[in-house]
């Protein structure tokens, strides 16, 4: 945000005997003076107390105390300056109307202080100047330094034979100045503008150019970017000539925002560069972790968001709140949020800052924080309310004479309208503008928006019309648009690149250049690939992949318009789980991660303690929360040393050879129905297969009655009825998704990858698949790299039953955990570790998060049974309960080699969430991007005794060299299908990865 900055010239510091501690004798004006100083430094530490001191030293020389010195005006620059503390005080508190009264009576003490007496500089010496925190707030994703007065703060010495500032000019200048900035902070630009104007008039030289600087700021709040830059043009080469590095730094550090508002980030770096750089040779180490923090929204733009957060979080860290709403803490975050595709929690973010914002009466910040509450909104998907929110943002701009930032309102209502042209089927939603007036709307936004030095949503609101023209068959209008928005596929963020390319294919298929499309669609989708490269954390790699949504729809329609299977099977490859080739990574500060994680156990186990026991004292709900969000922010700043991304998609015949006698099945969706692409020895098909909305009721049905029977409940009548409707929603699954393939499957061993609502199809129950190897994996990408994982080295030859890997373990050791409040699943592990000669066993006491942690690292076999705990709301706290607490995902993230088998015989262990381009979120997705082979999981819940039988016949079948989907296809066939438990233990457990 924008560095604070002082009145236009040097406010007397205190002399070394006056303390803090009380008011300052005023034995003479000087003191006072030199008082109200130090009074104004306090502000940035304190401003509770700075604002009680500064009520001290009015009372102390108010003109009606019995001292008849102090009815002169002698005090009045004191007085002045003291207001003017007590205003910048209660602005960081948050009473902006309580602090306009008291910066307007600074301005009538300092007109009464009059221009009664100058003084001199003694030759060689300079008045120290606390900076002050006469500065705009900050647009959204700036970072202001702390408000007023570091005393490290010292100005540059001047001329010795440079006469001082009249005191009283010089103080009713700065009390302009700080006014100018409160009335900013309350919306009034134009009553803002004229206290600058005023305080310029006074004032000549370096103090002249100084407010020339401060003034330049509000004129870069208030949107008008062209002037302010002509104004830094001139202030900045002034300062450095006059070696006033401290004014400089400001100044240069908010041209750096400004420039990057305007998509020049190299300017940006340079500045923020030399900013952070002059603020550390005058050892102002707060002000330079402020231009790094500025820096770091530079790098955010540029699409590395893992740094920003990091930035934020030891930021925040440093700076307390001060009771004050900060909404660049928010607002900053919700940006960076809105930029890895994190839409649902950027629109929770900006609507709790509004609603502080509003609460504390900052009209100016409220209307940049409804403007992204608006983008938010947009990007969520809810055009109509973000075109409500953005009108909301364009009237409070423009009633705060704010035009360049009503002009950005506008334009995110216009991209609501192009965005509710795709929701309704026509271009623009109800109210919205439609056809030649949304194409003639965005021209002129365009137009009003390069003018006013806005360049990036220029090119922005260009793309709107040229999208809009080319639905109405105007190529013309549209080759102008796309032509001067040309610099958007370079510039920008990620979003406005991806949908230049995206207009840019909708161009070239309005020629008919189908070919030229769809290289157009991979240059788009590229850049998201690449961005998730880049990305260390799971999460955010799998939300950024929703910026390639459309293109990956579009390109697919393409595709299967030519009834080309491999090209179909290709391009559903080229979109289809990527986070999961890309293995996740640590954030920089691992053991602060490890400790929070540590933190959340112990608050977890003991709600869950306090709930079995009835204990009154328990940690709160709330506490809970904000330790989940202590994890969800540390693993955010996971920066990848990736910076490309992963491998194309596989070619057909490296698919062939691999799969050997088996065929794998992919299914996709498009334009309302399910197909299928079969691929194998035989060749490749397209098969038309169902309706995804009667897939969707057998699989409901099926999850219905597969969790009545796993539960038990109801007469032997009932459950008759239960186990038959099962079974004949199994029969229905098989006939919609198996039999439009039959003739290419035969009874070959399957690798299916599904589609949306078909990853939580409990495949065992389909007739076709019962007694047949079969494999569920992400995607075919996904499903390759698993059967190209070399088995571990067995660690000193024979360490298992048999020769090594004959005993699916591949060699190595096994790991057998058992969680609590499961006495079968401790028979279970108990009887199977003794299978497996030198198998390491954890069960009661032993079986905690770091010890499980630990055996698993480089583990050939890892079977935890343990109660599984399915989060909806965040996947990656999905868990397994353990003695200490939940193993959750971001705990299997820290692995370092992850077990090449992993056994999850937990109720829904095998349900991931599925994001867009069929992302996925879960226990066993997460274990699959770590470089697990095979992940043996359910997707319904199962009855612990039947799953202990199923359990141990695949066992069996693991240590008699089988792999783990012919071992769990005989399990699955040796069940009884009369009766209720083992059918749907049977039915549920399914290998995922190969």
């Amino acid at each position: 945000m924008p560095v604070p900055a002082g009145g236009p010239g040097p406010v007397p510091a205190a002399r070394p005997s006056e303390e803090l501690g009380g008011p300052a004798p005023a034995r003479d004006p000087e003191a006072a003076l030199a008082h109200a100083g130090t009074v104004l430094a306090e502000v940035g530490r304190d401003p509770r107390r700075a604002l009680a001191l500064a009520d001290d030293l009015i009372r102390e020389t108010d003109p009606g105390a019995p001292d008849e010195r102090r009815g002169s005006g002698r005090y009045a620059a004191a007085r002045a300056v003291a207001h003017r503390a007590a205003a910048l005080a209660l602005r960081e508190i948050g009473d902006l109307a309580a602090a306009e009264r008291r910066a307007r009576a600074a301005v009538r003490e300092a007109a009464d202080a009059g221009p009664r007496w100058r003084r001199r500089r003694p030759a060689g010496r300079a008045d120290p100047e606390p900076p002050t925190a006469d500065s705009a707030a900050p647009p959204p994703g700036d970072r202001v330094a702390p408000p007023p007065g570091d005393p490290a703060a010292q100005p540059p010495p001047c001329d010795p034979a440079e006469e001082a500032p009249d005191q009283g000019v010089q103080a009713g200048a700065e009390a302009r100045m700080t006014l100018a900035f409160i009335l900013l902070d309350r919306g009034r630009s134009r009553a803002a503008l004229a206290q600058a104007d005023r305080a310029a008039a006074t004032l000549r030289g370096l103090p002249a150019t100084r407010l020339a600087g401060q003034r330049a700021l509000i004129l870069q709040r208030t949107g008008r970017l062209d002037e302010a830059l002509a104004a830094y043009a001139e202030v900045i080469p002034t300062l450095r000539r006059a070696g006033d590095a401290l004014w400089e730094a400001r100044a240069r550090n908010n041209r750096g925002l400004l420039y990057g508002h305007r998509g020049d980030l190299r300017a940006a770096e340079a500045d923020l560069v030399r900013a952070s750089q002059l603020y550390a040779e005058l050892g102002m180490d707060r002000f330079a972790a402020d231009a790094q923090w500025n820096l770091a929204t530079v790098a955010a733009r540029r699409g590395d968001a893992s740094t920003a957060l990091a930035s934020y979080e030891r930021a925040e860290a440093a700076h307390p709140r001060n009771e004050a709403p900060r909404p660049h803490l928010l607002l900053n975050r919700c940006q960076v949020l809105l930029w890895v595709g994190l839409t649902a929690e950027a629109l929770r973010t900006a609507a709790g800052a509004a609603a502080a914002l509003r609460a504390a009466g900052r009209e100016a910040d409220l209307a940049e924080c409804q403007l992204v509450l608006a983008e938010a909104a947009a990007a969520d998907g809810q055009p109509v309310r973000a075109a409500r929110e953005a009108e909301a943002a364009r009237v409070m701009f423009a009633r705060q004479a704010r035009p360049g930032w009503a002009l950005l309102a506008q334009l995110v209502a216009l991209r609501a309208a192009d965005a509710g042209g795709a929701v309704t089927g026509r271009r623009g939603g109800p109210g919205m503008p439609t056809g030649r007036e949304l194409v003639r709307a965005a021209e002129r936004c365009a137009d009003a928006l390069a003018a006013a030095g806005w360049p990036l949503a220029a090119y922005d609101a260009r793309l709107v019309a040229a999208r809009a023209a080319l639905a109405l068959g105007e190529l013309a209008v549209a080759d102008q648009q796309l032509a001067r928005a040309g610099r958007a596929r370079d510039a920008g963020a990620l979003e406005l690149r991806v949908r230049w390319w995206h207009t840019q294919a909708a161009r070239r298929l309005a020629d008919g250049d189908r070919r030229g499309a769809l290289a157009a669609l991979r240059a788009g989708l590229r850049l998201v690939e690449q961005a998730q490269a880049v990305l260390g954390a799971t999460e955010m790699r799998v939300h950024v992949a929703a910026f390639g949504a459309e293109l990956a729809a579009e390109g697919f329609n393409l595709v299967v318009g030519s009834g080309d299977p491999v090209r179909v099977l290709a391009w559903a490859e080229r979109w289809r789980a990527r986070a999961l080739r890309l293995r996740p990574v640590r954030p920089p500060d691992e053991p602060e991660l490890a400790a929070a994680l540590a933190e959340l156990r112990r608050i977890t186990a003991a709600r869950s303690i306090g709930a079995d026991t009835g204990t009154a004292e328990v940690p709160s709900a709330a506490r809970a929360a904000a330790a989940e969000l202590a994890v969800v922010r540390l693993s955010r700043t996971a920066r990848s040393p990736l910076h490309r991304p992963g491998a194309p998609p596989p070619h057909r015949a490296t698919l062939v050879a691999a799969l050997g006698d088996a065929v794998l099945v992919e299914y996709v969706r498009h334009h309302g129905r399910l197909l299928a692409v079969t691929i194998g020895a035989t060749g490749c098909r397209l098969r038309d297969v169902a309706a995804p909305a009667a897939v969707t009721v057998q699989v409901e049905a099926a999850h219905f009655a597969l969790r009545r029977l796993a539960h038990g409940f109801g007469t032997v009548q009932g459950l008759d009825r239960v186990r038959a409707a099962a079974l004949a929603a199994g029969r229905a699954l098989d006939a919609m998704l198996l039999d439009p393939v039959r003739a290419e499957i035969g009874d070959r061993p399957l690798v299916i990858v599904p589609t949306g609502e078909l990853h939580s199809v409990p495949w065992g129950l389909l007739p076709g698949l019962v007694r047949r190897p079969i494999t569920v994996a992400p995607s075919a990408a996904v499903w390759l790299r698993a059967v190209r994982a070399a088995a571990p080295p067995a660690p000193g030859g024979r360490d298992a039953v048999g020769a090594a890997g004959r005993d699916g373990t591949g060699g190595g050791p096994a790991v057998f955990v058992a969680g609590p409040g499961l006495p079968a699943a401790r028979r279970e592990v108990a009887e199977l570790s003794r299978s497996y000669p030198r198998a390491r066993l954890l069960d009661g006491a032993g079986a905690t998060v770091p010890a499980v942690l630990s055996a698993m690292d480089g583990a050939a076999l890892a079977h935890l049974a343990a109660h599984g705990l399915l989060r909806v709301d965040n996947p990656l706290f999905s868990a397994l309960r353990l003695t200490d607490g939940p193993l959750t995902v971001y705990d299997l993230e820290r692995l370092d080699a992850a077990p090449r088998t992993v056994v999850l015989p937990a109720c829904q262990s095998g349900v991931a969430a599925v994001r867009a381009g069929d992302e996925l979120l879960g226990l066993s997705s997460a274990l699959l991007a770590l470089g697990t082979r095979t992940v043996v999981a359910t997707a319904v819940a199962v009855p612990d005794a039947a799953t202990e039988t199923l359990m141990r016949a695949f066992h069996a079948g693991l240590r008699r060299g089988a792999e783990p989907a012919v071992a769990l296809a005989a399990a699955r066939a040796a069940a009884d299908p009369e009766d209720p438990a083992q059918l749907t233990a049977a039915a549920g457990f399914v290998c995922l990865g190969a």
